[in-house]
């Protein structure tokens, strides 16, 4: 009886963690003071905005519910076995984060996250230690998403995915290829061992859902159309990532938007 409950629970949480948080990389402080949204909202075209705030509730009950909960426990884990999780993830990221890099024209990023890759894959035992860091190697993120962008791809309209989150056209279409061109999930499936993909898109969600509960719960107390606060947040967290700008003063995109990875 107790396994047949989990089972829908976990389903459920793999979901959530296709598209957290805009990008994994985006997870900053938050004040009441940063809700200032006026300026990017003159940028956002959100014509889907009724159906778009119906299917964002849905979201915002799922997270609550499930997700943050979750994330909650996995904080109480001792530091040591939460750094090594977050390092281990990143790491199994890293394959793509080179493709990225070398359609964007970033040969020395491009190479550097190379290097990063094996380090860590060796030295750092598979990736739970970050050696590479200690090395000068800086762990950055690209994606599709940003790809598109750097070719001169627009936005399109802003969309809520059900359980994915906010994201545009662009960001949905980069998503997918996400999803058709990962290697790690890829080589799993190739060897029979499919049940990896979820369990690792699981815990990537858990992680980084972890680390921003009180910048999420912030905006959400304290932002006065949670809605558009997210909405904005999303749009300043995406362009800060496109232009590869400093986004420590950006506000988290919070609800069910984890990347896919």
């Amino acid at each position: 009886m107790k396994s047949k409950f989990c089972y829908p629970v976990f389903i459920l949480i793999t979901l959530l963690a296709f598209n957290l948080y805009g990008a994994a990389s985006d997870q900053v402080s938050t004040n009441p003071d940063d809700f200032e949204t006026s300026q990017i909202e003159d940028e956002v075209y959100d014509p889907l905005e009724p159906i778009n705030r119906a299917i964002f509730s849905f979201n915002n009950v799922a997270d609550k519910v499930i997700l943050e909960p979750v994330a909650k426990g996995y904080r109480k884990l001792p530091s040591p076995i939460q750094s090594g999780i977050n390092n281990f993830l990143s790491n199994l990221r890293t394959p793509l984060v080179v493709v990225n890099q070398i359609l964007q024209g970033q040969g020395q990023n491009a190479v550097e996250s190379t290097g990063r890759f094996f380090v860590n894959s060796t030295v750092g035992v598979f990736g739970l230690f970050d050696f590479a860091e200690k090395m000068g190697l800086e762990e950055k993120e690209e994606d599709f998403g940003q790809t598109l962008a750097t070719w001169g791809v627009g936005d399109g309209f802003y969309i809520v995915l059900p359980l994915f989150g906010p994201s545009n056209l662009r960001d949905t279409t980069g998503m997918v290829m996400t999803m058709m061109t990962d290697p790690i999930n890829a080589y799993a499936v190739s060897e029979g061992e499919a049940w990896i993909v979820p369990m690792r898109t699981a815990a990537n969600a858990v992680d980084q859902r972890s680390k921003i509960i009180d910048e999420v719960n912030a905006l959400r107390d304290n932002s006065l159309d949670y809605y558009v606060a997210v909405r904005s947040s999303y749009y300043q967290n995406r362009k800060a990532a496109i232009n590869n700008v400093d986004d420590t003063q950006l506000t988290p995109v919070p609800l069910i938007s984890i990347e896919f990875e």
